[in-house]
């Protein structure tokens, strides 16, 4: 069952064209691992089994050529992070405020995963509004990290990425603010990309919020590109959203030549130095497979990334909090209300032209970077994860030494929402100390999305992850 429960998105269509595999027996040994893991991980916040067999029945008549011939995803389970509505089912936003409330709407990518054949089994725990970097809620508990269960496996898609981890789902969805992808791919040791700003539709009114960015995550490069081309391009709901639909390529081809800037610290962010070993390896990979490394380092403080993303989220995501709970405010997890609190502050004493002026110096810099490499490559987070459970309110870590003010200053993704139209994929590059995987971003010019894959998929055959058996939790 273990093979079946890890196989990738992209051999297991393979196995049904060609009538060896079943969808239904897919879903059934991923129904059993979930129900044998679950008590333990917590990354499903919603079962939707039954109704996902009489699909995967459905997909195995296409297969058999009996009615429509299969979509582009037919017969694969998908996860679906909680937070992406479906019209008549839950609508919590991980809050017990809002464990009674109901979708009206759809969410653009819901749409997407089910029209092309994608067979929706579970839906996957968030944080509580999704405004923070681990996952756990008074709603749902503690998400746990697979590798290790004392451990996050981040935020806030952490129940998509621990479900990835687990061998529970195929692929899975996720949305990303301030690395919400990025962080749980790199705690669980899968692939989550970040596409840039209007790549892939989204639901208004965040929509229109430029650090927000729905996308995929999966264990391999080819299946996240296989779920970033089914997600792509305009829809009527979403002015922002881009046409025409700009697909990724199959196959990535190698990267001989190509210029890679490594930066492992984005200026003054400290790192502790498991992390900046397994970014070092992963950047000497690309080298042996082609590639011209140099490393560089940015003129960036976290100080400044921290105000501008602040001030942001204090004027759009901060207010849209308080009109959600009105005057409970009291009752929501504390992280929730510490991220308020500080957004508003910021918000005040900054302003929002001020941030935005903030936000140009820091681009500015990386946009000519980018100018002279490819892409540019950096760690993830700035330790392996976080603890499992703990809300990091008053008790920041302390990372390589360095005392943080704020437990956000561990990750190094925040300053690629500021640079929204820079596609971002994070990809594994190796295991801490502790066991717990590690990971890397590949940084591109704006809405240059096929070049990260590339680069990605180097360094994916230079040192496979799940591919091996190696690479998988003892659960």
């Amino acid at each position: 069952m273990e093979e079946l429960v890890y196989l990738s998105a992209v051999e297991a269509l393979r196995l049904f064209r060609s009538r060896k595999l079943s969808p239904v027996e897919l879903l059934q040994a991923l129904i059993a691992r979930a129900e044998a893991v679950e008590p333990q991980i917590n990354a499903f916040a919603e079962r939707l089994f039954d109704e996902a067999l009489e699909q995967a029945r459905q997909a195995e008549a296409r297969y058999a050529g009996r009615g429509e011939p299969p979509r582009p995803l037919e017969g694969i389970p998908v996860a679906l992070k909680e937070e992406q509505p479906i019209a008549g089912r839950s609508a919590t936003q991980g809050s017990l405020l809002f464990k009674d409330e109901v979708a009206a709407v759809t969410a653009p990518v819901v749409e997407r995963v089910i029209a092309a054949g994608g067979i929706v089994h579970a839906r996957t725990t968030t944080p509580e509004f999704s405004c923070a970097a681990f996952t756990h809620s008074a709603l749902w508990g503690v998400t746990r990290n697979p590798w290790c269960l004392d451990y996050s496996p981040g935020g806030s898609s952490g129940g998509s990425a621990a479900a990835l981890a687990a061998g529970t789902a195929t692929l899975a969805t996720g949305s990303d603010i301030g690395g919400s992808i990025r962080i749980p791919a790199s705690f669980c040791g899968v692939v989550g990309f970040k596409p840039p700003y209007g790549r892939v539709p989204a639901l208004p009114p965040f929509n229109l919020d430029h650090y927000c960015h729905d996308g995929p995550l999966a264990r391999t490069v080819a299946d996240c590109a296989l779920l970033q081309n089914v997600l792509v391009g305009s829809h009527p709901i979403d002015v922002v959203s881009l046409h025409p639909a700009v697909r990724i390529p199959e196959p990535l081809e190698p990267i001989d030549g190509w210029k890679v800037a490594l930066s492992l610290h984005l200026g003054d962010y400290p790192v502790e130095p498991d992390v900046a070993a397994n970014a070092r390896a992963a950047a000497e990979a690309l080298r042996q497979a082609g590639a011209i490394v140099e490393e560089v380092e940015l003129g960036w403080k976290r100080a400044d990334v921290m105000r501008a993303a602040l001030v942001h989220f204090g004027v759009i995501f901060a207010p849209f909090i308080r009109a959600e709970v009105g005057d409970r405010f009291d009752q929501i997890m504390p992280y929730s209300r510490a991220f308020v609190e500080a957004a508003e502050a910021a918000a005040r004493e900054t302003g929002f032209v001020e941030g935005l002026a903030i936000e140009s110096a820091l681009y500015a810099e990386l946009g000519a970077l980018l100018q002279r490499f490819d892409v540019l490559v950096c760690p993830t987070t700035a330790v392996p994860a976080l603890r499992a459970g703990e809300d990091y309110v008053g008790n920041p870590p302390v990372v390589d030494g360095v005392a943080l003010d704020d437990y956000f200053e561990t990750l190094l993704t925040v300053p690629f929402n500021i640079a929204s139209r820079c596609p971002v994929l994070a990809v594994p590059s190796g295991r801490a100390d502790n066991g717990v995987p590690t990971g890397v971003q590949i940084v591109g010019r704006t809405y240059d999305d096929e070049r990260v894959f590339r680069v990605a998929a180097a360094l994916e055959r230079a040192r496979p992850w799940f591919g091996a058996p190696s690479w998988r939790p003892a659960l």
